[in-house]
């Protein structure tokens, strides 16, 4: 089964990449489109341009029909229609001749990789451009003269009344608390840094909607950023009552390591889940510092916010030198990377759905005499009750059995028992 969903998922990849997507636009809507018919439960979502969330507001729906460079002989030199990535995202109209030193100031490249195409966006500031390898740039630069001439056309539009769309899907568990798994469907035509999340996600989704979960899952599928604060405003209260743990998915596709970006303190279930699912799997994997985020998790472990999401990726996003260019193709990913990024997010949340949070049932230190777990008596050994109330001191519903044997240092044999006695007392209970 498996299997046959991962090459259906290559096969769904394979009708996406070629997409336009953009934050906006009718390339996110019919990348939702085309995950709604493999998950028929999927909400799509639309908000409109102009609309405030927090800080930020939804800007114009972008629409572009056509753009190229034709040069002083009517040779299409630049044609977007050849590559999304040969037009800067949210680029303006424009329809006019240029000299040759105007037109290179307009060309985006990147000197350190001269055979790649690189990825530009403006979403919040007017402008516009065309991107282009370093290699193209410097035979321009060779084989046309100052006063060369070129006609450059891009033929956008701004729709003020225009959506943005994203998409979600919840899995009902046992409980009301769940787990969020976000992933982004804004970048176009590059299948590591963009498709291999949603596909991720894909997979996951289809697996765990089969299965009886402890915790409710949910998945989004949103426009990077702006998507992820429209999504925190309009949810927040429910997001802080129920996630227990969350995870942004991105750049997964490859066979290279692991990496993981941790929360912003750390420490939290997030983070203990996922590491547990590196240990169990046996896998090397790279730690990063929460000061290399840069994709939702931002949003996420933000001030005010403070959700705990971790970011899970093979090659994290700018570490490898295909990223943000038409060089991180669909030959770039793999099924056997896909399946062991899979494996590591399975095992995560199977960890969390098997996983028990003690918690204490009263305010301060219980009185344990009135329980018959304190020795009274000064002369006898008390141990045992000092162990109890080491033990209670990390019932906060943040830590599991295992750890707390760990933080007290006592063998999880001997723990599991002071839960059963706890439990029957009433002086904890598991979080739901």
């Amino acid at each position: 089964m498996l299997s046959r969903n991962i090459n259906k998922v290559f096969l769904i990849a394979k009708r996406l990449f070629p997409l336009c997507r953009s934050i906006t636009g009718s390339g996110t809507r019919e990348t939702l489109r085309i995950i709604k018919s493999e998950l028929k439960d999927l909400k799509i979502h639309k908000v409109n341009s102009g609309t405030n969330f927090f800080d930020w507001k939804v800007p114009k729906e972008w629409i572009i029909r056509e753009a190229f460079i034709l040069d002083k002989n009517n040779k299409k030199i630049i044609d977007f229609k050849k590559n999304n990535l040969h037009l800067v995202n949210y680029s303006q109209p424009i329809n006019k001749r240029l000299k040759k030193n105007e037109l290179l100031k307009k060309i985006y490249s990147l000197k350190s990789k001269k055979d790649a195409i690189p990825y530009v966006t403006s979403y919040y500031k007017k402008n516009w451009g065309f991107c282009a390898t370093s290699n193209f740039k410097d035979l321009l630069k060779k084989n046309y003269l100052k006063n060369d001439k070129f006609y450059v056309k891009i033929d956008s539009e701004f729709k003020s009344k225009g959506k943005l769309n994203y998409g979600e899907l919840f899995l009902k568990g046992d409980s009301k608390k769940e787990i969020l798994i976000s992933t982004y469907i804004c970048h176009p035509s590059m299948a590591n840094n963009e498709l291999s999340g949603p596909m991720l996600s894909l997979l996951l989704a289809k697996y765990f909607k089969k299965r009886k979960n402890k915790y409710s899952i949910r998945f989004l599928f949103v426009p990077e950023t702006i998507g992820s604060i429209i999504y925190l405003k309009k949810n927040l209260k429910n997001l802080k009552e129920n996630v227990i743990a969350s995870y942004n998915l991105t750049c997964v596709g490859d066979e290279k390591n692991y990496s993981y970006i941790p929360t912003k303190k750390g420490d939290t279930f997030s983070d203990k889940a996922i590491l547990k699912a590196f240990k169990y799997l046996k896998l090397k994997f790279k730690k990063y510092s929460f000061l290399d985020r840069g994709s939702d998790e931002r949003q996420y472990n933000s001030p005010g916010i403070d959700i705990p999401m971790v970011c899970f990726c093979r090659s994290k996003f700018e570490s490898y030198y295909e990223y943000h260019t038409h060089l991180d193709d669909l030959n770039f990913i793999s099924k056997k990377g896909l399946l062991g990024s899979f494996k590591v997010i399975k095992k995560t949340i199977d960890i969390i759905n098997k996983s028990y949070q003690p918690i204490s049932t009263l305010m301060c230190e219980p009185f344990l005499t009135k329980y018959n777990l304190y020795e009274t008596l000064s002369i006898n050994n008390k141990k045992f009750s000092k162990d109890i109330m080491n033990f209670l001191q990390y019932c906060d519903g943040q830590n599991t059995l295992d750890e707390i044997a760990e933080k007290i240092k006592l063998n999880i044999s001997k723990v599991n028992k002071m839960n059963t006695i706890l439990l029957k007392a009433k002086l904890i209970k598991g979080v739901n």
